[in-house]
């Protein structure tokens, strides 16, 4: 396990919803400090509320300096010029993002001398490689940003491209993923996303007290939660839902696109966000959890953490076609079309059994995320202890406790 560092982390906004990047944080941050940049200057915004109010809130955060998370993560809000692309402009956001991080790094190591790794999230900043004497560099690669809308694609390849030649270690969660960045880079890793096991697992192991917006809502509930944004598929989910009017479909979580024609429909329910705490109790209330992607170039890439949430739950899952869900057919159910994915639904309810639950949840018992963290120190120590001569970052010998740096290079070759 990676101790004794202080990790700067290239990620978006800390204040949301767990995702893959505040669990390993969390993890690491045990044992090291954490310095999480709240990042956004990946997409350029555009003139409309819902960026003017993203603004207005990234501002309001960047007044505020370093924060406490907890007691060892830190965040930052930088100040950036997001999307410019005039080159001075590019010079100068660069020159201002990586002068805030140094300065973080002083507040946070308090004149302490740390080793610093530096963790990206995001796919388009290179030139953060090497400005912070990192004895790592990792760009942990979880989407196929270059289909991202709002992003510019030309752009962000180039500059995926060169973080993926110039970071230490390059982390994909997908095999899809793995495929396409390991033609540019043979050493890319394959690491899945994880779960919080013990929080999911006990939507069927505890007797959770259901949920008092889903009291009125009829059973069979077939449920979502997360994100509604472009890659969610809500034109499908309303042909499934006319086509099953005595079926119950909930949806959790902040809707960034419309969703007039499920808003219409009286066996849809827009619950909104809720936290992260209450989640296992809805999927307690749930007969089978969904999978909504869009099918497209972007969609085909993802690795969905809320995949391994409802295993975890002990949920079956109905899913629109992805090569990772692929994985679990069986408690998945893969329908490419409204009227298929209907009659998954109707194969979970006649197919359920009440042993099911455990069983389910079981197939991904080992997949947590204090696993992942473990897999992925071993991998960093071991490229940062065998790096080329002829990079300039100074290195530091961490080897974890119970394993020689010998046989962590074996296992990583």
């Amino acid at each position: 396990m990676i101790k004794g560092r202080l990790i700067v982390s290239i990620a978006s906004s800390w204040d949301y919803d767990p995702t893959s990047k505040h669990h390993l944080m969390r993890i690491l941050s045990r044992h090291n400090d954490v310095l999480w940049i709240n990042y956004h200057g990946s997409r350029r915004p555009e003139i409309n509320g819902r960026d003017l109010k993203g603004t207005c809130s990234a501002l309001a955060r960047v007044s505020h300096g370093i924060r406490r998370a907890t007691s060892s993560i830190f965040q930052l809000t930088p100040l950036v010029l997001p999307g410019a692309t005039n080159p001075l402009l590019q010079r100068l956001h660069q020159r201002m993002l990586i002068a805030q991080i140094r300065r973080g790094i002083r507040i946070v190591s308090g004149g302490r001398e740390k080793p610093v790794q530096v963790w990206s999230f995001a796919p388009d900043v290179p030139y953060l490689v090497g400005p912070f004497d990192e004895e790592c560099f990792i760009y942990y690669c979880v989407d196929e940003y270059t289909q991202f809308e709002g992003f510019d694609s030309r752009r962000i390849a180039a500059a995926e491209n060169e973080m993926i030649d110039r970071a230490d270690v390059v982390v994909t969660t997908s095999e899809p993923l793995l495929i396409t960045k390991r033609a540019r880079r043979h050493d890319t890793v394959l690491v899945r996303h994880g779960v919080d096991y013990d929080h999911f697992a006990a939507a069927w192991w505890s007797s959770l007290p259901r949920p008092a917006d889903l009291a009125a809502i009829p059973r069979p509930i077939f449920g979502f939660f997360g994100l509604l944004h472009h890659w969610v598929d809500c034109a499908l989910l309303a042909k499934v839902a006319r086509l099953r009017p005595l079926y119950s479909f909930v949806l959790i979580g902040d809707c960034k696109v419309g969703v007039g024609e499920l808003e219409r429909l009286d066996n849809v329910f827009l619950l909104g966000r809720r936290p992260y705490e209450d989640l296992p109790a809805y999927c307690a209330a749930f007969d089978a959890g969904m999978l909504l992607f869009a099918r497209n170039a972007m969609t085909r890439n993802v690795n969905p953490v809320k995949m391994y949430e409802y295993l975890a739950a002990g949920l079956p899952i109905v899913s629109t076609p992805l090569p990772e869900a692929e994985r679990y057919e069986g408690p998945i159910i893969i329908a490419d079309t409204a009227e298929r994915f209907a009659q998954a639904c109707d194969r979970v309810l006649a197919t359920q059994h009440s042993g099911d639950r455990e069983a389910i949840s079981r197939l991904v018992e080992n997949e947590t995320w204090a696993s992942k963290v473990e897999y992925l120190s071993d991998i960093i120590v071991a490229r940062a202890n065998r790096a080329l001569p002829t990079v300039s970052k100074p290195r530091q010998d961490v080897v974890p406790t119970g394993r020689t740096e010998r046989e962590i290079a074996a296992a990583t070759c």
